[in-house]
């Protein structure tokens, strides 16, 4: 990371923005290319008796094969958990998934080991949660930012929840695995990081507007990720060691300014939860899911564009105009912070360019192009920000502004 977890430790404790901030329980965090003998060192280090290995059918072939063998000739007991498919062939992190690990997972476990993505991750981290256990990262692929943070995005009855769970305790991820993921999800993972550019305008604008918890240590450790991918796209579109290992790093930098926040607030704003609309619309009609990363690279571009074209241009230069739509406090609110929004929005590529990016790293950069019609997106546009209880310009746009 370009930060070290000590320094962002350091950072947090002297912070005064009087929220209060979590510790980081993650005791390593290694990206090299023997990250999978390291991990069978630390376990022994830990002096664990058994260990479980959640995985599904690709990821095993990934690296839970591989670590299953380092782990044979050791002392330490593991039994290997396949995470089963739905019908359509998707792993969904969702109850039928949990009960399966739940029930797999031996009682005695020491400690839970996430060989994979996203899902993986989010079914670990849950049921270890819920076991009191510790877990353990292996990422398969740099696909989302998630694998530090303290969520689990779960469906439950359909509809897409994220539950606070814990933090893995250690990430071995192994450059030699990740370099062999598919472009389309490493692709995802730079489209989960693009989506930082209106997930941040979105924090910063619930806190003006709402008073919603906010800090700018977690929003500029955030930006730095961001930045750090943007800089360093044609390497990560090369998909070549370094740039697999620059995107890596920003994401897990990115799941930590969540952790110690303790919310997603810096990592997820309207163009998640459009995202998430689209997800559930899949699943009601049991359509193959598309990746997360995917979903939220094309969203941002969709977000950027209703937020540039209906809030920040027509509504911000005719402010006296909407009095009576927005009531009195709210303009004068704006007016005050007229210039800050401003410089929110003046650091927010265009559309076009936030599609450009996308097609730079190969990924989908419209909604067609992920089996997502014009209804559904119209749709999600006046009806996601129901998902998550925040205040970001989308539901403003939704509840105040007609």
């Amino acid at each position: 990371m370009r930060r070290t977890l000590i320094e962002i430790e350091a950072l947090a404790k002297q912070c005064h923005c009087g929220n209060n901030h979590n510790d980081i329980p993650i005791e390593t965090i290694m990206i090299s290319d023997d990250a999978l003998q390291q991990l069978v060192i630390y376990l022994q280090s830990k002096k664990y008796q058994t260990v479980a290995l959640i995985v599904d059918q690709h990821t095993f072939e990934a690296a839970g094969r591989q670590l299953s063998a380092l782990l044979q000739g050791e002392p330490i007991r593991h039994t290997v958990c396949f995470i089963q498919p739905n019908e359509n062939g998707d792993v969904i992190a969702d109850e039928v998934s949990i009960v399966q690990a739940l029930l797999e997972i031996p009682q005695d476990v020491d400690a839970i080991v996430a060989v994979g993505s996203g899902t993986i991750h989010d079914i670990t981290r849950f049921c270890s949660y819920k076991m009191k256990v510790p877990f353990i990262s292996v990422p398969t692929a740099p696909s989302v930012d998630g694998f530090t943070s303290m969520g689990a995005p779960l469906i439950i009855r359909g509809v897409k929840k994220t539950i606070q769970a814990q933090a893995p305790i250690a990430v071995f991820a192994d450059i030699n695995v990740l370099k062999q993921a598919p472009k389309r999800m490493i692709a995802a993972g730079f489209g989960d990081m693009m989506a930082k550019y209106t997930s941040l305008i979105d924090w910063r604008f619930g806190h003006l507007v709402a008073s919603e918890p906010y800090c700018p240590l977690v929003d500029k450790i955030t930006q730095e990720s961001l930045q750090e991918c943007v800089n360093n796209i044609e390497k990560i579109a090369a998909a070549e060691e370094e740039g697999v290992r620059i995107l890596m790093n920003a994401l897990l930098q990115s799941g930590i300014a969540m952790l110690i926040m303790g919310q997603s607030y810096p990592a997820s704003g309207g163009e998640h939860h459009l995202s998430h609309y689209w997800e559930m619309e899949f699943l009601r009609k049991k359509r193959p899911q598309v990746l997360h990363g995917a979903k939220v690279g094309v969203s941002t571009s969709l977000i950027a564009e209703v937020y540039t074209n209906h809030f920040f241009i027509p509504l911000l230069n005719d402010l006296k105009e909407n009095k009576a739509l927005l009531g009195h406090k709210t303009i004068e609110l704006l007016e005050r912070n007229r210039q800050k929004i401003k410089e929110w929005f003046q650091s927010l590529p265009s559309p076009s360019e936030l599609r450009s990016m996308m097609e730079r790293v190969e990924g989908a950069c419209t909604p067609e192009q992920l089996g997502i019609d014009q209804e559904l997106v119209d749709r999600g546009l006046k009806e996601a920000y129901h998902l998550r209880d925040r205040f970001t310009i989308l539901r403003f746009l939704n509840e105040f502004v007609k």
